[in-house]
């Protein structure tokens, strides 16, 4: 992927062209937010968090790490994770799109560590 640039962004900031393939990555729709203002090319749902995971986790900052521990194991064995690699290997950027309020403490973060990792 050393070409390849990977990102997160929330999907409540300003699309740009540098975002390349945009891709969200969350289960839900996020909230007041129409298609066209998403502007994206992919919703890819199942490499979400499981909705029982979401739930259990439900962005409590004192339990990300066994958050991330949990949703890194479900990725091991998710098939949609090579479908978003094809993705990334097929595009010079690809944008993580989600809608969690914060920037580092969210799924997005983990997936873009998880895919780095497996290059």
């Amino acid at each position: 992927m050393s070409a390849h640039e990977l990102r997160i962004k929330r999907v409540y900031d300003e699309p740009a062209p540098a975002d390349g393939y945009r891709v969200l990555v969350d289960r839900l729709w996020p909230r007041g937010v129409t298609k066209e203002r998403a502007d994206l090319d992919l919703w890819l749902k199942d490499v979400a968090p499981s909705p029982d995971l979401r739930k259990r986790w439900h962005h409590d900052k004192d339990r990300f790490a066994e958050f991330t521990d949990a949703y890194r194991l479900e990725l091991e064995t998710n098939p949609a994770v090579d479908k978003l690699r094809k993705i990334i290997r097929e595009n010079a950027a690809t944008t993580l799109i989600f809608a969690a309020h914060d920037p580092e403490v969210n799924h997005a973060a983990v997936l873009r560590d998880f895919l780095e990792r497996g290059k």
